[in-house]
Parts: C-alpha cells; structure tokens; sequence
C-alpha cells in the first residue's frame, strides 16, 4: 500500500512539474501556441525546404543605409506549393518596396491595406496564379507567404528597406538580424487570432546548420576616411577602394551562418561623429534630419547611492551560453557596486523568486550571497516575463534613493505589448535598461522596453562583450550626459516633428529628430539642456544646407519613427483612431505596418489544378539556444527537480527495503 501511495505521489509529481515547465497549471488544458520540432516527412512528392537562400545588399551613405534582401524559393518536389516562412528585421527598418521575379517576370508589388491585401492573395492562389504576400507580425518579425510554387519553379523575391544608424561612443553599427527565435506563449491554440499563428514555427534541432545558404554584402560611404571596420559576428573579408570607402564581403566559410545576427561595425577617422542637417525637397512635401552630438560625459565628484532591482531570465531558452554569460554580466556588476548602494536580485522562468523581500546594502556577503544564486542556476522552464516584471514594480525600493531596473533576457515572449504598457503605467518608478543576451535577441522587446523606460537598450551577443558593457552600463547610469533637452527653430519653419520632446540622454550618442519644413530652408536650431551643473547650448545653421535628391530616405525614415510612436510600443497603438492614421501613413509613404501589406500576383494562371500543399519553411534555432527553448521548456523548474528527487527517492528506498524483505523470506 505504501508502495501504490509513493507511486501516486510521483505521478502527481511528474504532472506538476511537467505543468509548470509549460508555464500553465494543472487546471489548465487544450495546447498553447508554441514552436515544435521540425521532422521531416517521407513523402518524397512534396519539397519542405523550399527556401534555398536568402541574401542581403547593404549600401551605407553616411548615417542611412539601404537594403536589398532577396530570398529564393525552387520547388524541387512534384507537388505544388505554398510556402510560409517568418524572418525578422532591423525594429528601425522600414519597409518601402517588393519585387516577385518568376522566370524573366518581374511583377512590383502593391502597398494594400491588410486585408484587402489577404483577400487580393487568396484570391490569386486559388485561381492558381503565382503571388506573394508580406506581413508585419511584429515591428521586427514578418512573414512571407508564396503560393503557386511549381515543380521545377524558382521564385525570387525581393524587398527593399532603409534605416539610420545611428552612432554609440563614435562606434557606428549595422545590425542585420537573420533568425526569429522560438517564442514562449501560454495562449491556447484554439484563442489565437490569426495574426499570431506564426509563433507556432518548426525549428531544426541545436546546432543544426540553417537548410538554406546566407550571404550579405556591404559597401560603406562615409564622406570621410573610414577605420576601424570589424564584424564581430561572421568572418568578413574588408577592401579599401578609397580612404572614404569599404567594402565588406562576407567569407566562403559563412555560407549557412544565418544562425546568428549580422553584426558589422566601424569607425570614422578621429572617432569624429558631425552634428548637422539633411535635408530632402519632395514633389509635396519637405523633409529634414537633425543630428546633435551631445556634450562628453562629466564625471560628478560625489554620486548619491542608488538602489539597484537584477532581473534575470533563467528560463529553457536561456540555458548555455545566454545564462553563462548573463551570470558574468551581473557578476561583474555586483562587483562594481559601492557601499552606499542597495539592491536584490529577481530570477523568473515560469514562475520567479527574489533573494530579498527588501533591497540589501552592497555589501560583500550580500554580493557573494546573490553570485551564489545566480551560479545555481542552469536554465529551464517556461519565459513569464510579464509576471515577473509586476512582481519586480511591487517590490519596495529604498526611500530617498534613485531606483535602476536592469533586465537581462533573450526576449523570446509574445507579450511585447503588454509588457510595455506595463512600463508606461510605472513611468516614474524607476529607469529602465535591457540586456538582450544571445546570438538573435529579441531586439524589439529590448529595444522597447529601454525606450519607454527612459533607459538605453544593451545586446550582448557574445559573452567576450559582457565586460565591456557591463563597464559602459556602470558609466551611463553614473550621471546623464545631457538633461533638460528643449529644441528651438529660430527662422526655420518646421512642423510634424519627430520625437515632440528630447528624454535625458545616458548615452554617448547623437540627439536625433526627424520633421517636415516649408518655404526656404533658413535661420537655426539651437539645441539646449544641462550638462552636469552648467547649461549647454548648440546651433546649427540651416542657411547654406541645400536639400539633396539622396536624402530621398527621409519621408521613410519620418514616417517608420512616427509609426514607432504611435503603435510600436504598447496597445494603445491598436485603438480605431491610431489604426487609420498608421494605415494612411502606410498607403501614402509606402510602408511595411501592422495595418498594410504588400502583395505581388503573376497574372498568368500556371497551377490549373487548383491543388497544392502548404508547408512551413522551418528555422534554425539561434547560435547559442538550446533545445530547452522548444515546447514552452520542457524542463521543470528548480523547486520541482528537488521534489521529484526527495519523492523518487522515497520510492527507491522502499522498493529496495520490499526487495530485501522477500530475499530474507
């Protein structure tokens, strides 16, 4: 009897432990939306892989670049096919052309409202004709659709986005992100609106070589004499045409590395970065940039202690090198902090604890003691962000002390938007920074998360650069390089202004404001704040700037920061009012949102049959990510591996006293 009891105990176990390492409970049923296990059939017929490659050209011209990307669909099965394939993109990319080559046809694709765009597609593929269709998921993930791939066919897709860059400590950066990383969602299949239906992705095992080919090229044009050209993420090949110009190719060994974000880096002769104007004269309307250096950071003599909240993602995604190295990052962290400072320290997956109900001074027994947690941990279990953080703002802080959230995660959660009206609802709580840590991060919800906190954002993706953010992390949160930003235009008439005000500025980066002008671009900008304890003041003169056909980018770049703003960030962005103004912003400038579509249709009906097999191109897990980052995290959380261990023990010890009774018998 007591054996039977024992085994109930395990089962019970096993169920709870199998329920909280799904993120849901027991009560719980019916199958959430999440990735799985790419498994390749036997059916010969039907082509899986139809993605053979995928392939970026990157033009850099000072601070814009453009971008080509081309993704190439061949059926080599016997069974025509619809292919689906998510990817992601830059959040600052914006998405302003498509092109669909079948054969020698080129057919341009047409910005659509989402819908009418879906209906146009459906319509085509049933009439059997060739078509494509690309959709916003979210501000970094798309998806692609290709029907009517036929035995034999190559189709090739083109788009084209632009973005700027924009420069950190003289260090310019061009991200290219090349894999979606599996997501964690408790929503239940059957609830799902269509819209989110991609987060249920097929994904090759860890370390498996992506099933299609990956090159990008990018040519650099600085105006000035460049230095400094490194990729920290492929080997690149780098040539000097000229002192102003580079070119970088990506190396023979790197053709299946689309595994991994595309992280290419350079500097100026001087790690000089120029404040100034752009301008562009349009058929109907004008645009301009302004790009203000801030002044160099001023180390205060006496810095007030600060109260410090860790929160670190210890989930199934996690596990490997992202944890390894988030464990170095809040290590050499904690490390740095001073006597004057307190902190505590959130650890969450499925579920979370804190190593305190109330911060602790920075003492080196409290620091050792919260390494020591940190070092225990080994990664599993579902990403439930959003608990997390309420529970994080819910915790008391010290009075009289400036509090500092620091978030280290890979970001791989379908709650962007609740996460960040989260933060807006808190704003004054404390500022936020995010740590993205993995080969392909989630740069939205990091990106988003420092933006509404008023923080800087941090992408760590190799644990040799933990040290040296952790070291400009210390630096920023120090004391801001520029507070109290306002913006005057003495005799230049502007307006649709781009961001409307200035937050405090951490980092060694430019101040950035996109708008539109009318009449004769002349008179100044003068930009003004507080650098330290004295005022800072700086004028741009706009006589003399004449507008530039190349500056055609900017109604692109205007409108994908106005979009950000309006529905990027939080779900306000999806009210009727914001709806119409994000989807007009689509139709007039062309654009890639949440609300417009393109789509591409070859009118020659090629698939007479009218029958075809629909199939999910599966993705490579990102460098790094191990399989626990499948099925929600197959692995129970800590607490749960010590009862299945105590219990499993009990039951061992019983059967082994049973088996020695009846020998002794």
């Amino acid at each position: 009897m007591r054996t039977r009891t024992l085994s109930v105990v395990v089962m019970g176990a096993l169920i709870a432990g199998s329920a909280i390492a799904n993120g849901s409970s027991s009560e719980e049923c019916g199958k959430t939306l999440s990735p799985y296990f790419f498994v390749k059939s036997d059916d010969a017929e039907v082509d899986q892989l139809p993605l053979k490659s995928t392939s970026a050209k990157v033009k850099i011209a000072g601070v814009i670049a453009d971008v080509t990307v081309t993704q190439v669909y061949a059926n080599e099965g016997k069974t025509p096919l619809e292919a689906t394939y998510v990817f992601p993109a830059s959040t600052r990319a914006a998405v302003y052309g498509m092109t669909m080559f079948v054969g020698d046809r080129k057919i341009v694709a047409r910005i659509k409202e989402r819908k009418k765009a879906k209906q146009i597609y459906e319509k085509a593929k049933q009439e059997g004709k060739s078509t494509s269709l690309l959709q916003q998921r979210r501000p970094n993930v798309f998806e692609m659709n290709v029907a009517n791939i036929m035995p034999g066919d190559e189709i090739r897709i083109e788009l084209k986005y632009t973005e700027l860059l924009v420069p950190v400590d003289s260090v310019y950066e061009f991200a290219y992100p090349t894999v979606v990383g599996p997501r964690y969602s408790n929503v239940k299949e059957e609830a799902a609106p269509p819209s989110e239906n991609w987060v249920k992705s097929p994904y090759l095992k860890e370390k498996e070589s992506p099933t299609y080919t990956f090159d990008i090229g990018v040519t650099i044009s600085a105006g000035m004499p460049i230095q400094d050209v490194s990729c920290i993420s492929h080997k690149v090949n780098v040539v000097y045409p000229e002192p102003s110009l580079s070119t970088v190719a990506l190396d023979r060994t790197e053709g299946y590395g689309g595994n991994r974000d595309y992280i290419l880096r350079y500097r100026l002769a001087g790690k000089s970065v120029e404040s100034g104007i752009l301008l562009y004269e349009g058929p109907k309307e004008d645009f301009f940039l302004l790009m203000v250096q801030p002044p160099r950071r001023l180390i205060p003599a006496e810095i007030p202690g600060r109260d410090y909240l860790f929160i670190v993602d210890v989930s199934g995604s996690m596990s490997g090198f992202p944890l390894n190295t988030s464990k170095e990052l809040l290590r050499d962290l904690l490390s740095h902090l001073r006597p004057t400072d307190t902190f505590n320290v959130l650890l969450f997956a499925g579920g979370s604890q804190v190593m305190s109900d109330k911060p602790v001074p920075a003492t080196k027994e409290n620091i050792d003691r919260a390494i020591k947690v940190l070092d225990n941990q080994r990664g599993g279990g579902a990403t439930a962000l959003l608990p997390a953080l309420k529970r994080a703002l819910a915790l008391p802080k010290e009075e009289n002390k400036s509090r500092t959230i620091v978030i280290a995660t890979d970001g791989y959660v379908t709650v962007e938007a609740e996460t960040f009206d989260l933060m807006r609802n808190n704003l004054g709580k404390a500022n936020m920074f995010a740590f993205g840590i993995g080969s392909g991060v989630n740069r939205y919800i990091i990106e988003g998360m420092a933006r509404i906190g008023m923080g800087e954002p941090f992408v760590v993706t190799d644990k040799n650069e933990a040290q040296a953010k952790a070291r400009k992390f210390r630096d920023y949160i120090a004391s801001p390089v520029l507070t109290g930003i306002t913006i005057d235009y003495d005799g230049f008439d502007v307006y649709d202004v781009e961001p409307l005000s200035i937050p405090d500025v951490f980092a060694d980066r430019p101040i950035v404001v996109f708008g539109k002008w009318c009449g004769t671009p002349n008179g100044a900008i003068k930009v003004k704040g507080i650098t330290g304890s004295a005022p800072y003041v700086k004028r741009i003169e706009v006589d003399g700037t004449t507008p530039n056909e190349a500056n055609s980018a900017l109604r692109y770049l205007w409108a994908r920061h106005r979009i950000a703003m309006l529905c990027d960030y939080g779900k306000l962005g999806r009210n009727a009012e914001t709806v119409r103004e994000v989807t007009n912003l689509g139709l007039t400038y062309n654009l890639l949102t949440p609300y417009t579509s393109f789509v591409a249709v070859d009118e020659v009906v090629r698939n007479t049959n009218k029958s075809l097999k629909n199939v999910k191109q599966p993705l490579p897990l990102p460098k790094g990510v191990s399989n626990n980052a499948i099925g929600g995290g197959s692995v129970p959380e800590p607490g749960t591996w010590a009862l299945l261990t105590v219990t499993a023990g009990l039951l061992g010890r019983t059967l082994r006293q049973r088996r020695k009774k009846k020998t002794s018998e």
